[in-house]
C-alpha cells in the first residue's frame, strides 16, 4: 500500500475517532442535561379530586363542589378555589382548563418567535432545565402539589419539552428566568402608596403597573383569582392561566404584595421563584414582619423588591431581596415609591444598583412619579389611576408612546389598585390599563363560596371608566405604530416612512426605520433617522451606545 493513501486512512482515523469523542461528549451532556432536567412530580396522598368532573350550569360557568369561574362583562375571568394543595391544582386546572392550554400556547409561539431555530429551541430546553436543576428543592411540597394539581390540566402537545408537570413547575420560574437573561434587563414596572394626611380619606391606597410583556393575546386572559386554601390566609392575585404564583395580590388580612425587578448579577442555578415567594407572603403574613421573615428564609436567584403594604401596620415597606442579601426600606413617611432600583441603606450603594440608577429608565419614571404626586395633591383610587396611565415624561413632555421611561409604558399585563383597610382592590381591564377599572370587595366575593348561579361579583358602582385618550387620534395612530412594529419584529415589508409619522416624538420609531433601512443598505437615509433618534429622549444608556455605534457603521459603510 502506498504510504500516502496509508497517511490518509491513518489521518481520517484519527478525525473520526475525534468526532466519535466529541459526539460522545454531546451525548453524554445532554443526557445529563435531561437528567437534572427531569423533575419528578409529589405524591399526594389523596388522589381522588382527579375523579371530579366540573358542571357548567349556564354557557361559560363552570362549578365544581364549591369553586367557580366564569368570565366577566368586563372581559375579566374570575375564579374561586378552596381546599388542600393539590385538591387546589386540580380543581384550578380542571375549571380553567382552556386558559391553561391558551396561555401555554401563547408562551410558546412567542419563544418560537423569538427563535424561530428549532435546533436552537431544543437547546434552549436543555440549557434551562440546567440552569432549573435545583428548582424543585427551593418550592414548597404544598406549592409543588398545587403545580402538580394544575398540570393535569395541561396539553399533551408539548411533551417534547418536558412533561406537563416539569413545563408548568419551570414556567413559574419565566419572570425570573426573562429577567435573568434578557441582559437583565429589566420590565420596567411601577408601584407606589400613599396613607394618612396624602390620602383623601385618610387609608391607604397602594397602585402598581405589571409591566410584564409576552405578546398581546397573553394579557387578554387575565384571572382574578380568589384562593381559599385549607391552610394560610385567604387572599386574591391577579394572574393567569396555570400559575398560581403571585404578582400582585392582596390578602383578607388587608397585607398586600407587589413585585419590582431589580438590577440583578448573572445567576447559575434557579432557586425560589420570585412569585412563589409573593405567594408565600399572601397566604401566610398578616403583617409587614412576617413578611420579612418569609422572604428572609427563602433564596432567591435574582434580585427583587416587595413593596408590601400592611392593613394592621398602617403603612407600606419596600422588601429588597438579593441572592445575598436582604433589606428594609421604610420611608418612615406617609406615602411610599418602587421603580427598579434600591432605595434601603443596605443596598442603595452597591455597585449594581449605581450602575441602575447611571444607566437605565429607573429613575426618571421615580422621579417622574414623585412630581406626579407632588402635583395631584391629597391622593384618591381614581387620581392613583391617572398616574398608572401616565404616558408623558418630566413636566407633562411627549417622550412618545411606549417609552420606558413613562409610568404606562403600553405593554402591561395589568394595573391594579388596593385599599388594604377596605379590603378593596380595581384590576385593570384591556387595553393595557387603559380600559375600565373593576373593583372587587375582598368579603363578599369569599361569602360567594358554592355559588352556583352564574352573576357579576364586581362593586359596579366603584368602577373606574376607561381613559378618554382610547377614543382619540393618537391612540388610533400609536396602535397603527404598534401593527408596523410588530410586521418590522416578523420580517415582513412595511411602508416604513409611516412609522416615525404614527409615534413622531418616540426616539424608538426612528431607531426601528433606521434599522429597516440600514438593512435595506441605505446607510444615508438610515443614518439620518439615527441621528434624529438622539434628538428624542432615550430610555436608556444601553440603547443610547447602539444608536451612536449604527451611525458610525453608517458612516463607514456609504463612506
Amino acid at each position: 500500500m502506498p504510504k500516502k493513501t496509508t497517511f490518509f486512512k491513518k489521518v481520517l482515523k484519527g478525525v473520526l475517532y475525534l468526532f466519535g469523542g466529541v459526539l460522545s461528549l454531546f451525548i453524554i451532556l445532554a443526557i445529563y442535561l435531561f437528567c437534572v432536567a427531569l423533575e419528578y412530580p409529589p405524591k399526594p396522598k389523596d388522589l381522588s379530586s382527579l375523579q371530579l368532573q366540573r358542571s357548567e350550569p349556564s354557557p361559560g360557568f363552570y362549578t365544581l363542589k364549591n369553586n367557580w369561574f366564569r368570565k366577566s362583562k368586563s372581559g375579566l375571568y374570575e375564579l374561586y378555589v378552596e381546599g388542600q394543595p393539590f385538591e387546589r391544582g386540580v380543581i384550578n386546572g380542571k375549571l380553567t382548563k382552556e386558559e391553561v392550554v391558551n396561555q401555554e400556547v401563547y408562551f410558546t409561539d412567542q419563544i418560537a418567535k423569538m427563535i424561530p431555530s428549532a435546533f436552537y429551541r431544543s437547546f434552549l430546553k436543555y440549557f434551562v432545565g440546567w440552569f432549573n436543576r435545583d428548582l424543585a428543592k427551593n418550592v414548597t411540597e404544598e406549592d409543588k402539589e398545587e403545580i402538580y394539581g394544575i398540570s393535569k390540566s395541561a396539553s399533551n402537545k408539548y411533551q417534547y419539552i418536558g412533561s406537563n408537570y416539569q413545563r408548568i413547575l419551570n414556567y413559574h420560574a419565566a419572570h425570573d428566568i426573562g429577567h435573568a437573561l434578557q441582559g437583565l434587563a429589566l420590565v420596567g414596572c411601577t408601584s407606589f402608596g400613599t396613607w394618612g394626611e396624602r390620602s383623601e380619606d385618610g387609608t391607604m391606597i397602594v397602585g402598581r403597573n405589571f409591566d410584564f410583556y409576552v405578546n398581546d393575546n397573553f394579557a387578554k386572559e387575565k384571572i382574578v383569582a380568589f384562593f381559599n386554601p385549607a391552610q394560610g390566609h385567604k387572599f386574591m392575585t391577579v394572574t393567569w392561566g396555570g400559575f398560581i404564583g403571585a404578582v400582585s395580590g392582596m390578602n383578607d388580612q388587608g397585607l398586600s404584595v407587589t413585585i419590582n425587578a431589580a438590577k440583578s448579577t448573572v445567576p447559575t442555578s434557579a432557586a425560589t421563584p420570585v412569585s412563589l415567594v409573593a405567594r408565600e407572603i399572601l397566604q401566610y403574613a398578616q403583617n409587614i414582619n412576617e413578611a420579612i421573615a418569609i422572604a428572609k428564609k427563602r433564596k432567591m436567584f435574582v434580585s427583587e423588591s416587595f413593596l408590601v403594604a400592611s392593613a394592621h401596620d398602617k403603612k407600606a415597606v419596600v422588601i429588597e431581596k438579593t441572592p445575598d442579601t436582604l433589606d428594609v426600606y421604610d420611608p418612615n413617611t406617609n406615602y411610599i415609591v418602587c421603580a427598579n432600583h434600591y432605595q434601603g441603606d443596605g443596598l442603595v450603594r452597591s455597585k449594581g444598583n449605581i450602575e441602575q440608577l447611571s444607566t437605565s429608565a429607573s429613575p426618571y419614571r421615580y422621579q417622574h412619579l414623585m412630581e406626579l404626586l407632588s402635583k395631584n395633591g391629597k391622593n384618591s383610587v381614581q387620581k392613583t389611576v391617572n398616574i398608572l396611565r401616565d404616558s408623558k415624561g418630566w413636566n407633562n413632555a411627549d417622550i412618545g408612546l411606549g417609552n420606558e421611561k413613562a409610568l404606562n409604558q403600553f405593554i402591561s399585563h395589568h394595573a391594579v389598585v388596593f385599599e388594604p383597610e377596605k379590603l378593596r382592590v380595581w384590576v385593570s381591564t384591556s387595553p393595557w390599563q387603559l380600559g375600565q377599572f373593576i373593583c372587587y370587595d375582598l368579603n363578599k366575593v369569599f361569602a360567594l363560596r358554592g355559588m352556583k348561579k352564574d352573576q357579576e361579583i364586581n362593586e359596579s358602582d366603584l368602577t373606574i371608566a376607561a381613559d378618554t385618550f382610547l377614543k382619540t387620534k393618537a391612540y388610533q395612530n400609536f396602535v397603527a405604530y404598534r401593527n408596523m412594529e410588530q410586521r418590522i419584529n416578523d420580517g415582513k415589508q412595511v411602508d416604513i416612512d409611516s412609522l416615525t409619522i404614527y409615534n413622531p416624538q418616540y426616539y424608538n420609531a426612528y431607531v426601528h426605520t433606521g434599522d429597516y433601512l440600514f438593512k435595506q443598505r441605505q446607510f444615508t437615509r438610515a443614518l439620518h433617522f439615527y441621528r434624529v433618534a438622539l434628538t428624542k429622549v432615550v430610555a436608556t444608556k444601553q440603547e443610547e451606545a447602539y444608536i451612536q455605534q449604527r451611525i458610525i457603521k453608517c458612516l463607514k459603510s456609504k463612506g
